[in-house]
C-alpha cells in the first residue's frame, strides 16, 4: 500500500483537522454510492478509510510514523487495534464521522483565512536511506546520517528581505492570502476560494531580498543526526524524524526526513518474516550415525544435536533464535534444514568403504520424497 499521508493528500505535520478534511473530500469522490458500485472506486475508498482511521488515532499514528504500515501490522500494531476494513466497516467509518453525505458548506467551499493570515509555506520532506545487516536488525542499532537541507538563513532570519527591511502586505488580497469569488447554482450562493496570485498566498511580498538567500529566507547546509534503529525491522519500515527535513520558505515550517531502512541480504540466512532459515551440510555418516554440530545465529555460533538416521531436507528449530518482533520483547525462531554433502570425488579407500556399504543396504522407502520445505517445517512446529 501507499504511504497513508501520499494517500489522503496531506503533510505528515497535518493536524486532524486537516486530515479530516482531506478524507472527507477524496472519501465522497470515491463513495461506492456514487460511483454505481465500481470496483476500483470501492477499493480506493477501502484504502483511504484505512489511512484516515490509523492517522485520526494518536497511538496508531505514533507507531506508523516510526514504523509504516509494517508496523501497524506487528504484534505491537494489532495490540493497538490495527485490522484491514471491509467495505461495511469503511462505510460504518464514514457515517460516524460524516452522518452520510454531510452538510453542503465543506463540500462546495470552506471557511476563509482572516486578513493578515498567510499560507505557512512547508519545507519539503527529506528521504535518505540506510543500510542494516541482519545483525543489527537482531540486536538494534544507531547509525549516523550526514545529509545536506534547507535551513533558515541566519543573515535575515528567514524572512527573505533584506536587514534594514520588511515584507509589504499584498495589495491585491490585502495580506489575506487568498481571493474569493461568489458564484450561484441551484443550492444558492457560494464562495470559491484561490491563493493569491500576486502573492502566491502568503500575505506579504518582498520588495528588498536578501543578497544571501535571494529572498527565499533559506540557506543549504549539512547536517548530521543519528538514528536510533529498533530491532526487528525491515525494509518495508521507515522511521520518520520530525522537523529534520528543509525549512519552509520565508519562515514556513520545516519537513521531516523520512530515512528507509534497507536490510542488506544475508549469506548464511534467509528471512521469512521473523523467522530464519539457515541450510547445514551434512556428510552421510553424519546424518545417519548423528552428530553434534556448530551452526552460526545472529547473536553467536550455538551447538545443534542431529538425531542418527536425519534425512534430507529436515528442519531443526532453534527456538527464539530468530529476529525480534518489532516493537515486542519476543523473537523468531531459527530453523535449521539439513543437506546431505556428497563428495564429488572418492579416494580408493573411501570408494571402497561405500562399496562394501552398498552390499548391505536397503531399498529406500517410498512416500518422502517430493515433500516441500514448508511440510518438513510443519514437522517441525509439530502442526
Amino acid at each position: 500500500m501507499s504511504d497513508y499521508y501520499d494517500v489522503l493528500g496531506v503533510p505528515r505535520n497535518a493536524d486532524e483537522a486537516t486530515l479530516k478534511r482531506a478524507y472527507r473530500k477524496l472519501a465522497m469522490e470515491y463513495h461506492p454510492d456514487r460511483n454505481n458500485g465500481d470496483r476500483g472506486a470501492e477499493a480506493k475508498f477501502k484504502e483511504l478509510t484505512e489511512a484516515y482511521e490509523a492517522l485520526r488515532d494518536p497511538k496508531k499514528r505514533a507507531v506508523y510514523d516510526r514504523y509504516g504500515e509494517a508496523g501497524l501490522k506487528s504484534r505491537a500494531g494489532q495490540a493497538s487495534g490495527y485490522h484491514a476494513f471491509d467495505l461495511s466497516e469503511a462505510l460504518n467509518i464514514f457515517m460516524r464521522d460524516f452522518g452520510g453525505f454531510g452538510g453542503f458548506e465543506e463540500l462546495f467551499g470552506g471557511r476563509s483565512r482572516g486578513a493578515g493570515q498567510h499560507v505557512d509555506r512547508r519545507g519539503n520532506d527529506l528521504k535518505a536511506a540506510v543500510s542494516l545487516t541482519l545483525v543489527e536488525v537482531a540486536t538494534g542499532t544507531k547509525k549516523t546520517l550526514k545529509y545536506k537541507v534547507l535551513v533558515p538563513c541566519e543573515t535575515c532570519g528567514g524572512s527573505g528581505a533584506k536587514a534594514g527591511s520588511s515584507p509589504r502586505t499584498c495589495k491585491t488580497c490585502g495580506g489575506s492570502g487568498e481571493l474569493r469569488r461568489a458564484q450561484r447554482s441551484i443550492f444558492g450562493q457560494f464562495v470559491s476560494v484561490s491563493p493569491c496570485p500576486a502573492c502566491t498566498g502568503e500575505g506579504h511580498i518582498i520588495t528588498d531580498p536578501c543578497p544571501i538567500c535571494r529572498g527565499d529566507g533559506r540557506t543549504r547546509v549539512d547536517r548530521t543526526v543519528s538514528v536510533d534503529v529498533p530491532p526487528g525491522v525491515s525494509s518495508s519500515n521507515y522511521i520518520t524524524l520530525r522537523d529534520q527535513g528543509h525549512a519552509g520558505a520565508r519562515g514556513g515550517p520545516a519537513g521531516d526526513l523520512v530515512v528507509m531502512l534497507e536490510v542488506e541480504e544475508h549469506e548464511q540466512f534467509q528471512r521469512h518474516g521473523d523467522d530464519l532459515v539457515y541450510d547445514l551440510p551434512l556428510t552421510f555418516s553424519q546424518a545417519a550415525l548423528g552428530a553434534e554440530v556448530t551452526v552460526p545465529t545472529p547473536y553467536g555460533e550455538e551447538s545443534v544435536k542431529v538425531p542418527s538416521g536425519t534425512q534430507p531436507g529436515t528442519v531443526l528449530r532453534l527456538r527464539g533464535r530468530g529476529l525480534p518482533h518489532l516493537g515486542a520483547g519476543s523473537k523468531g525462531d531459527l530453523h535449521v534444514r539439513i543437506g546431505i554433502w556428497t563428495p564429488e570425488r572418492l579416494t580408493p579407500e573411501m570408494e571402497k568403504l561405500f562399496r562394501e556399504l552398498a552390499g548391505h543396504e536397503s531399498e529406500p522407502p517410498a512416500g518422502r520424497a517430493g515433500r516441500s520445505f514448508w511440510d518438513r517445517m510443519k514437522d517441525a512446529l509439530g502442526a
